[in-house]
């Protein structure tokens, strides 16, 4: 792997190189300095201003809540086309160190997929840490996957037809919702994994390479999974999908990952690991981006194809 290389600044590209010089210019606090409350609203206010403008249209945008098992009502979005026939659905779940991010963050992400993909997604406002710990963020999800399952075509949406996928902590989550999909028999047409946390250390040669000065550092990383999770919990699947005992007949995966990322060495490990079960996997490594990248489609134009490529998965994946 290129996270190896002795000066893996020079790996970046022009337009991610300039994003991290503004950045470290601004002097802005990092996350870890911060509270979680505080970093929230820092992420709500500051995420959208890399992110594409003027929000792509889409026909409809709506909200509403999915109730979790214990009866607590999970905000919940909505992003469809027209559609005169129930529309597949993507169940998507955001990124953050399931400490920060909204409905508000992936916004512009959700319309794309939606868009792109010619299907319905339902963004997902899960718990968040440190006010709520592992493993509430996965019941979250897994309720949410499971209610769109049971009650979706009360939303006009065909329930046949469903995918899951998110973006870094949302990506480890919708990983682990496949493999809970698969052990309750309920088939999904396919996992959308952007740069997933998939192992339980941080140890493999990308986590060093990358651990400074590529956004997301190694000092937010230790903050986020100890607002989250017991360092004793840690080897638990749920947290770790890398760890589960087994992959086998987990649903079809597309893979994005950003090469000058921490993350970027367990996420290359996980695709292994399930085509070794003989799971289809398609994985695409964007070169010279960072961790959140996807969401920085104004400052990072390697988003765009990122966004037309996931798109491509999940309508061919609904089709197939």
């Amino acid at each position: 792997m290129s996270s190896h290389h002795t000066n893996p600044r020079s790996l970046l590209n022009p337009a991610t190189r300039t994003l991290i010089d503004r950045v470290q210019r601004a002097g802005r606090p990092p996350m870890h300095a911060l509270t979680a409350a505080q970093a929230r609203e820092f992420y709500d206010i500051g995420g959208p201003i890399l992110d594409l403008q003027p929000a792509p249209h889409v026909d409809k945008v709506e909200n509403f809540t999915i109730p979790a098992r214990d009866g607590f009502a999970m905000p919940a979005r909505l992003y469809a086309p027209q559609s005169a026939t129930p529309l597949p659905v993507l169940l998507y779940l955001h990124g953050g160190g399931f400490t920060v991010g909204s409905l508000t963050t992936h916004d512009v992400l959700c319309r794309l997929l939606s868009r792109q993909g010619h299907c319905a997604v339902v963004s997902l406002d899960y718990r968040l840490a440190p006010e709520h710990r592992f493993p509430t963020a996965v019941h979250d999800a897994w309720d949410a996957l499971n209610w769109l399952h049971q009650q979706g075509q009360t939303l006009g949406l065909d329930s046949t037809r469903l995918a899951v996928g998110g973006d870094s902590a949302g990506g480890t989550l919708s990983a682990v919702c496949a493999l809970m999909a698969r052990d309750a028999g309920l088939k999904l047409a396919l996992q959308l994994l952007f740069y997933p946390g998939c192992g339980s250390k941080q140890d493999t040669a990308s986590h060093h390479s990358f651990g400074e000065g590529f956004m997301l550092d190694k000092e937010t990383i230790a903050w986020f999974f100890d607002g989250y999770i017991d360092k004793a919990e840690r080897d638990d699947w749920r947290f770790a999908p890398g760890n589960a005992p087994d992959h086998s007949g987990l649903a079809p995966t597309w893979m994005g990952l950003a090469e000058c990322d921490p993350l970027v060495d367990e996420g290359v490990r996980y695709a292994d690991t399930l085509r070794m079960a003989g799971v289809p996997v398609d994985l695409e490594i964007y070169r010279g981006v960072i961790h959140g990248f996807i969401t920085m489609g104004r400052a990072i134009p390697d988003a765009l194809k990122a966004h037309a490529d996931a798109g491509r998965a999940l309508k061919h994946a609904f089709e197939s």
